[in-house]
C-alpha cells in the first residue's frame, strides 16, 4: 500500500440492508387494510422480525401426503409479509424431502438458508432452513419452513393461501389483512 492512502473500508452490506427498510411496523401505511375484529394486520409486524410460538395445528401434504404435521411450530411476523411457518424436523417426513446442494440465499435478519425439495418434485424448491441462523434468530434452528405456492399447507384445518411471489412464502389464513409483500408493484416495501 502506498505511505499516503488509506484503506477503503468494505461496506458493510448486512448493516446497509437492514437500515434500508422503510416500513418498520410502527405505523400502517395509508394503503393498509383496517383489520376487522379478530384480525391482525401484516403492518403491524414489527421489522427486524419478530418469532411467536404457534400451538395450532399446521400440516403440510403434498398430493394429500403428509411431510409435516405439528402444533409446536414458529412464526416469522415480519412488516408487510404474512407469517412464514418453522416446522421442528422432528415433526417432518424428512424421508420425502432431498436437500438442494446448489441453492443457498441470505437473509440480512435471519442468515444463510439451504434449501429442499421433494424427492417427487425435485425440480423446484420446497423448503428451506436456516441451519446456523444469526444469534437473534437461533431459535429457528432445526424448524423448516414450507413454500405453501407447491404444497397443501394447512392451520387449524383452513387452507392457506400463499403469498404471491417465487420468492416470498407466507401463508394467508383469513385473520390476516394486507396488501402483502409479493403482490405487483411491492418491490419496494
Amino acid at each position: 500500500m502506498e505511505p499516503n492512502k488509506k484503506r477503503k473500508t468494505p461496506v458493510n452490506w448486512l448493516q446497509k440492508a437492514r437500515e434500508s427498510w422503510k416500513n418498520r411496523g410502527n405505523k400502517r401505511p395509508p394503503f393498509a387494510i383496517e383489520p376487522k375484529e379478530g384480525q391482525r394486520s401484516v403492518w403491524d409486524f414489527p421489522r427486524p422480525p419478530g418469532i411467536e410460538k404457534i400451538s395450532k395445528h399446521i400440516v403440510v401434504n403434498y398430493q394429500g401426503k403428509a411431510i409435516a404435521d405439528s402444533r409446536d411450530t414458529l412464526a416469522v411476523l415480519e412488516t408487510a409479509s404474512p407469517p412464514t411457518y418453522y416446522i421442528p424436523r422432528g415433526d417432518i417426513n424428512m424421508s420425502a424431502l432431498v436437500s438442494i446442494s446448489n441453492k443457498t440465499s441470505i437473509c440480512e435478519w435471519k442468515g444463510n438458508a439451504m434449501y429442499f425439495a421433494l424427492k417427487s418434485m425435485i425440480d423446484r424448491p420446497a423448503a428451506w432452513s436456516y441451519p446456523n441462523p444469526f444469534p437473534e434468530f437461533s431459535a429457528l434452528k432445526d424448524h423448516i419452513a414450507f413454500y405453501p405456492q407447491h404444497l397443501e399447507c394447512y392451520v387449524d384445518g383452513n387452507r392457506v393461501k400463499a403469498q404471491a411471489s417465487e420468492f416470498y412464502a407466507g401463508w394467508i389464513t383469513p385473520d390476516l389483512t394486507g396488501p402483502f409483500k409479493g403482490e405487483p408493484g411491492t418491490e419496494h416495501w
